[in-house]
């Protein structure tokens, strides 16, 4: 199967973006573009948005046993303000690919990192509190300050975190969504990139629900060989009462609960527990593949994903896998775009 090219940098026109909807029922692949989506749903049918905002998580920093660059894996731990999980990665930067770039020095619980913060917060720390056993690259840092002072320090030098097929260094606001609220996610929750407020108002005047929760994202990659393979680690989910009540009227008048992204089927699956949708906060550990029945979510808007990663095994829950092999071959010869900056894929029967 061909590869997708990669979408090098965010679109003009995010409205005029491609869509391949997949219809696993009649087993049928169809072009069409995001602003299709209005004729794609159903009044009645509701659509559940991820509003995390995309932390300045690659942040550049100096240990006693060498330079090194963090990249925050999300949000901090629950009941933990200044306690963040965090990848780590030698001296070199977002244009060579994660494979290939240098291993970190191997630090310990109680090593002391110094992160380059220009202007009045000068002398941004943080300590090691755990090495996971998973990999020594993966850790838990615990900062010197926490609320606003740590907030403030964080966007003064943090960047967003990239990848090397990009065109150039990316300012933040490109990796925010149009509703992006709290700064939780690692990456963008991409999958929404391309929904701006007039389609959503439209999609609205429609007779679609709306609603949203909070999923803090995490890395999409590392090219640590033991982490990736563990994607998605445990990741934060906020689903607010509202999501769970726009859920059940949803599916008492028969309408479609759709995920924008694989960050809200994780969350809504995740916080179905006793028999019913939960609300409130927890740390999502689920991870979802072919063996999956989906309690809570009737289809998706994702991005095009390519197998042998967990994002592709998710979709196996709600499409047969040849035909989503079909989807993405089609998708590579009609010039389709992947990544976070790429087209977008809806799987949902007609």
């Amino acid at each position: 199967m061909s590869a997708l090219a990669s979408a090098a940098w965010p679109a003009e026109d995010e409205g005029a973006a491609r869509l391949l909807h997949v219809d696993p029922v009649r087993e049928a692949i169809r072009d069409a573009r995001v602003s299709d989506l209005g004729s794609l749903l159903r009044p009645g049918d509701l659509l559940v948005l991820n509003d995390a905002g995309t932390l300045p998580g690659s942040l550049v920093g100096w240990s006693v046993r060498g330079p090194l660059e963090i990249r925050l894996a999300g949000a901090p731990a629950l009941g933990e303000a200044r306690r963040w999980p965090a990848v780590l990665f030698g001296p070199g930067s977002w244009r060579e690919r994660t494979e290939h770039r240098q291993p970190p020095p191997r630090l310990v619980e109680g090593d002391r990192i110094r992160l380059e913060t220009p202007g009045p917060d000068r002398g941004l720390a943080a300590e090691v509190a755990l090495v996971s056993a998973l990999s020594p690259r993966l850790v838990e840092l615990r900062f010197d300050r926490e609320g606003a002072a740590l907030w403030r320090a964080l966007f003064r030098v943090g960047r967003p975190v990239q990848y090397s097929y990009l065109r150039g260094p990316l300012p933040l606001w490109h990796a925010q969504t149009a509703f992006a609220g709290r700064p939780l996610a690692a990456e963008m929750p991409s999958a929404g990139r391309p929904l701006r407020v007039p389609l959503l108002r439209s999609l609205r005047d429609r007779g679609v629900a709306i609603a949203a929760l909070t999923h803090a994202a995490g890395l999409s990659s590392t090219g640590d060989p033991a982490i990736d393979a563990a994607l998605p680690l445990p990741e934060l989910s906020l689903v607010p009462e509202e999501a769970v009540a726009a859920v059940a009227a949803a599916q008492a008048r028969g309408g479609r609960v759709v995920a924008v992204g694989t960050s809200v089927v994780r969350a809504l699956e995740g916080a179905f527990r006793e028999g019913r949708l939960q609300a409130g906060a927890s740390l999502t550990g689920l991870r979802i593949g072919p063996g999956h029945t989906p309690r809570v979510v009737s289809g998706l808007l994702t991005g095009l994903h390519e197998p042998g990663g967990s994002h592709f095994e998710l979709l196996t829950a709600f499409a047969p896998r040849p035909l989503l092999e079909a989807a993405l071959a089609h998708a590579a010869r009609a010039g389709y775009l992947g990544h976070e900056f790429g087209d977008s894929s809806l799987i949902l029967a007609r």
